[in-house]
């Protein structure tokens, strides 16, 4: 059987059980043609389980004969650095000014997450902690203690 031709990679944000045809799923797949109901239908099914004001990340893999497939990943960092130092938005100074302060226990919490990820999955623990750290760094939260 011969491989699939793609035909695009779609990035998209939506939050967790809410896929709907409108933007920005429907104008992102619409373009491509591709089952707009198919995919919310999936897409909500997969993300029953969380909370419906988390922002996941998907990408969608969009192959020639108008199928697809995709892959939720865990939302981003940044998400959920500003939930545990309890941020609506990340420091405007960063450097400077101390927006928020997590501990190394979040960092660790948020690192175990991430690891699920298919991007992360065969990093070290330490190295996804270490980039959490740069990423918090970079919001204006100080990370509180040192990693052990």
């Amino acid at each position: 059987m011969a491989a699939k031709q793609v035909s695009a990679i779609i990035r998209l944000v939506v939050n967790a059980g809410q896929a709907k045809p409108a933007p920005p799923v429907g104008p992102a797949l619409g373009q491509h043609r591709l089952n707009l109901m198919a995919f919310c239908k999936d897409f909500n099914a997969r993300t029953q389980h969380i909370k419906s004001e988390v922002p996941m990340s998907v990408m969608v893999t969009a192959y020639k004969d108008n199928s697809f497939e995709f892959v939720v990943k865990s939302p981003s960092t940044s998400y959920f650095l500003k939930k545990a130092a309890g941020l609506q938005s990340g420091g405007g100074n960063p450097g400077h000014k101390v927006a928020g302060v997590v501990t190394p226990k979040h960092i660790y919490e948020i690192a175990k997450i991430k690891q699920a990820d298919p991007d992360c999955q065969y990093m070290p623990l330490e190295s996804i902690c270490k980039s959490i750290m740069g990423t918090a760094r970079s919001m204006g939260i100080e990370v509180k203690g040192e990693l052990v």
